[in-house]
């Protein structure tokens, strides 16, 4: 078997700029692997497949409800727009 090395570089980071990429780290993720996810582009749609099977249910509260509040007001916008046309 052959070995593979791989270069590698050191990269200087402000604090507050290290404890944000720490914050976004995954359990486990190198910060490489942190780094080449966050700015790797477009992700799959597969990516984000379960994400909120874990997340408390007060919180999923808090979402539906800030979305509907957002259709509703897309709604009423979309009423008066037509309103105005008419």
């Amino acid at each position: 078997m052959g070995v593979v090395l791989m270069a590698a570089k050191t990269v200087a980071l402000d604090h507050e700029a290290y404890e944000m990429l720490r914050r976004h780290r995954r359990a486990g993720e190198t910060f490489s692997a942190a780094v080449k996810r966050l700015t790797g582009g477009r992700q799959s749609i597969l990516e984000y497949a379960g994400i909120w099977k874990e997340m408390p249910e007060k919180d999923l509260v808090r979402i539906r409800s800030f979305l509907e509040a957002g259709r509703r007001r897309d709604r009423e916008r979309m009423d008066l727009s037509f309103r105005k046309e008419v």
